[in-house]
């Protein structure tokens, strides 16, 4: 099996990345940021584990987990946001293991904005394409696609220190080819077309 790790910030487009692979045949894909807030709920004895370390209950009167209480903890709180990631990382690569082994394709695409800042993910995926823009303009498409406060998504970007620094010019070893996604959907089409040959050669016929 080949994991295609796909990671890029807040507005870079990955998103749309996975979109045009899914239309090109890679349908088997993972989203790992929308996934992790499912496990709160899914994963037998999860919350009850993060709620015992972090000596606070974060459901409400009807025992229902609140992820508002959760984020902003770890938002304030280093430790916390560590702990609560070493007990949900692990529960997500189960998650994601079965959901491969499951799946019966050669090829899957695993989508994740924050990879590249947690070290438990080192080494993970076969290749890793990050998908980059400027950053104003990774800020403006935010604006218009969430339609939130401009402050808001001003420190949700400051949050994503790694991928700031990448879009300004940093490197990192792990990143076998970068999309810079600041045309049209055409001129990224050939991006992706092009970075997919350079990768995994004739990738199409690894496809189911």
């Amino acid at each position: 099996m080949k994991i295609l790790v796909i990671t890029g910030g807040i507005g870079s487009g990955k998103s749309e990345v996975c979109r045009i692979l899914a239309q090109k045949g890679l349908t088997v894909q993972y989203n790992a940021d929308a996934k992790v807030k499912e496990l709160y709920d899914t994963v037998p004895g999860l919350l009850e584990s993060i709620e015992d370390r972090l000596g606070c209950c974060l459901r409400d009167e009807a025992g229902k987990f609140v992820p508002r209480c959760l984020a902003q903890r770890i938002f304030v709180d280093r430790q916390a946001l560590e702990t609560v990631e070493s007990l949900v990382f692990p529960a997500l690569m189960e998650d994601f293991l079965a959901f491969a082994g499951n799946s019966g394709s050669p090829f899957v695409v695993f989508e994740s904005a924050t990879i590249l800042e947690k070290p438990q993910f080192d080494g993970f995926g076969d290749k890793v394409i990050l998908v980059d823009a400027p950053v104003s303009m990774r800020m403006e498409r935010a604006y218009r696609r969430d339609g939130a406060d401009r402050e808001a998504v001003k420190a949700r970007m400051a949050n994503q220190k790694k991928m700031n620094a990448l879009s300004e010019g940093a490197t990192d070893p792990r990143i076998d080819a970068v999309i810079v996604n600041d045309g049209s959907i055409a001129i990224l089409e050939q991006k992706i077309e092009i970075i997919m040959s350079d990768l995994f050669g004739d990738w199409r016929k690894d496809i189911v």
